[in-house]
């Protein structure tokens, strides 16, 4: 089974590709480009670089939000082009799912924080038992401080991992009294490694759906979205003053 992952849900863009428990590559990047400038050129080395017959490949394994709006797109419209012209199924993983991936049978649970700023993260509550991962609190949106109160009740040890570490690890460590790390610079960020092998797991339960089905999960509106809003109230609020 060969499983294409693509990850574009935050600030790392991530290409990859697992055949049967083997990662045969992968090409991430973290640095101050647009998804939209190194996704497809980064698909492009990858398939030159292996000899991948994309026509090969069993299923493509997309992060599926939460995250960025704009990457998130970016990840499903290729994930979605793709899947058409190849007439292959997406898996959606979801993005904080596939984090907590990257820390395989950790000990004590998983808490990926991505930072959805005004004070919030996505976020999510994980562990692994008997070499598979179960999830004790579903991915969703946050205050920190609703967070690590909810972390405290659990009283385990917490690996923290995610672009809202480096924002939040003041917090934590002010705040949080159970015992906790930070995972290290190889495991800390989006993968789409652990994208396409969590896709592979889905796959083989049945969770696949048609390229045209697909549709990211954002976790709430984008900022657009509520600038839109607050408009739209403020204008009904006038005309009925009038």
């Amino acid at each position: 089974m060969k499983i294409l992952g693509i990850d574009s849900s935050g600030i790392v863009a991530s290409i990859a590709v697992v055949e049967d428990d083997v990662l045969l590559t992968e090409y991430t990047v973290n640095y101050k480009k647009t998804h939209s400038q190194t996704l497809l050129p980064m698909l492009d080395e990858v398939v030159k670089m292996t000899e991948l017959d994309l026509n090969t490949i069993d299923a493509i394994a997309v992060a599926a939000g939460p995250g960025s709006f704009t990457g998130l797109r970016i990840g499903s419209a290729t994930a979605k082009g793709l899947g058409l012209a190849l007439k292959k199924p997406l898996v959606a993983v979801p993005t904080v799912d596939a984090l907590a991936y990257n820390l395989y049978d950790v000990n004590g649970v998983i808490c990926p924080i991505m930072d959805a700023r005004r004070g919030q993260v996505y976020t999510g509550i994980y562990r692994f038992k008997d070499h598979s991962l179960y999830t004790v609190k579903e991915q969703c949106a946050v205050s920190i401080e609703e967070l690590l109160k909810e972390l405290e009740e659990i009283q385990e040890p917490v690996t923290f991992l995610g672009d809202g570490v480096p924002v939040f690890r003041a917090k934590i460590q002010d705040t949080l009294k159970c015992p906790y790390s930070f995972a290290p610079a190889h495991v800390n960020k989006q993968r789409a490694a652990a994208v396409a092998a969590l896709g592979e797991v889905y796959l083989q339960e049945g969770k696949i759906e048609t390229a045209m089905e697909h549709m990211p999960e954002y976790l709430r509106v984008s900022q657009a979205e509520r600038e839109r809003a607050e408009r739209e109230r403020q204008k009904q609020e006038k005309e009925k003053s009038v």
